[in-house]
């Protein structure tokens, strides 16, 4: 018991550090936990225990697949792939009552498949949509709720980084993840679209109807995602069909992209370097963070407190689905305060077990909590979507971002129940590839 209170204390300790000190989270966790071993095996044992870790998941091959997959997403934010992808999905939707925030949500999707960054879809669509939205009437609290809420569909539809980050720390296939992805990412979009269409239903006023669009406009605006088309068959047509492992896919898909770019010139040498510093940079955040939440994770294994937890779990007589509402609302509750890939990196090796233990399939359960963690991203008082949406946003407060998001909050829990009572919908397509 007294190791486990140990590692409730981290936990603790680790929520003030990042709360009071306003620590960037990797180095949060890296003290923390560092702090937390030395503590409990002394500072010999806790220098060497995590230096081998580091080096252990450091030295992984696997790690590969990051950079290449936002070196991929940041070629096409620079190249205008999502500008492309609005008009398209304006030209089909945006005729209609809400259609311009449904074509935002359509368009979002689109640039998420191959962007995978909740952060790099708000602030583009915010940039591409926003300004189109206000001139046509709409109010902010739809306009800016679509965008916040378009954007969190980076984390589920794949390429995304917070599956690869949970395969990595599992030992689940990415391929796999990515391809669970699919069809609850689809159901997300489909929900949001009915949500949008609910909204206008209630006020009419808040999505008027946009001018009318020919025929031949919107063929002739399909050329726009003839770019996404094709990465996203290369990408997850390869993994599906064994051709290439998840860090090929994502090597292939940046080649791709270079070439198509440089094939029609959209993007100049200059555009090239300015993605590859952003690759640099992203790809550099997200490393520190995986290295705070190696040496955490550590920290709380030697503690035992995933194994208590689930054994206490285990002795409750619950039924798996009434644990996994248990773990909803912590989850929930965590990503109204943390970013979702710091707190999927701190909980993983708690409720990984315990769902193991439940006899919950691992692509099910990462593809739940990749749906249930990004539910953060637009959920007060964090809300990192919220926040850029905001702060593109000239003359929309905060308060009004919030406002907006929190109606598809509704999508994303039908989506969840769904899953829950239904998990072929995340196991059907994996299912068909293996």
């Amino acid at each position: 018991m007294n190791m486990m209170l140990e590692g409730v204390g981290g936990i603790g300790l680790l929520m003030a550090v990042l709360f009071l000190l306003r620590m960037p989270v990797g180095f949060a966790m890296a003290a923390v936990g560092f702090a937390g071993l030395w503590h409990v095996m002394g500072l010999p044992a806790a220098l060497g225990l995590a230096g081998n870790e580091i080096w252990e998941n450091f030295s992984s091959y696997g790690l590969t697949v990051i950079p290449l997959f936002v070196l991929m997403g940041q070629i096409c934010f620079y190249s205008g792939v999502n500008q492309r992808l609005y008009r398209t999905a304006y030209c089909w939707l945006g005729s209609i009552r809400g259609g311009m925030a449904m074509a935002t949500v359509m368009a979002c999707a689109g640039f998420s498949a191959i962007s995978g960054s909740n952060s790099a879809t708000a602030a583009t669509m915010s940039t591409v949509a926003l300004p189109e939205m206000k001139k046509y009437g709409y109010s902010p609290i739809l306009s800016t709720g679509a965008v916040a809420a378009g954007s969190t569909l980076g984390v589920v539809i794949p390429p995304s980084v917070v599956f690869i980050i949970y395969g990595l720390q599992t030992g689940t296939s990415i391929s796999s993840l990515f391809l669970s992805g699919v069809v609850p990412g689809l159901l997300l979009v489909t929900l949001f679209l009915l949500i949008i269409a609910w909204m206008c239903r209630l006020h009419p006023s808040w999505g008027p109807a946009g001018p009318g669009v020919t025929w031949r406009e919107r063929l002739a605006s399909l050329s726009g995602s003839a770019e996404m088309l094709v990465l996203f068959a290369l990408v997850m047509g390869g993994m599906a069909f064994g051709l290439f492992t998840p860090s090929e896919a994502g090597a292939a898909g940046a080649g791709l992209s270079i070439l198509l770019n440089a094939a029609t010139g959209k993007l100049g040498p200059k555009g090239l370097w300015v993605a590859v510093m952003d690759t640099l940079r992203v790809s550099c955040m997200i490393f520190v963070i995986i290295m705070g939440a190696v040496i955490f994770g550590r920290f709380l294994a030697v503690t035992r407190l995933p194994f208590d937890v689930a054994d206490t779990v285990g002795h409750l007589n619950m039924p798996g689905w009434g644990v996994m509402i248990v773990i909803s609302v912590i989850y929930l509750l965590g990503g109204m305060i943390m970013d979702a890939l710091a707190l999927l990196l701190i909980t993983l090796p708690i409720f990984f077990p315990l769902a193991q233990a439940l006899g919950f399939d691992p692509v099910w359960f990462g593809a739940f909590i990749c749906v249930l963690t990004t539910m953060g991203a637009i959920s007060p008082p964090v809300g990192i979507a919220s926040y850029v949406v905001a702060a593109m946003s000239p003359g929309v407060s905060l308060a009004e971002v919030f406002r907006g998001g929190n109606w598809f909050l509704l999508g994303f829990a039908v989506c969840l129940a769904l899953m829950l009572m239904f998990p072929g919908i995340v196991l059907w397509l994996p299912g068909l590839a293996a």
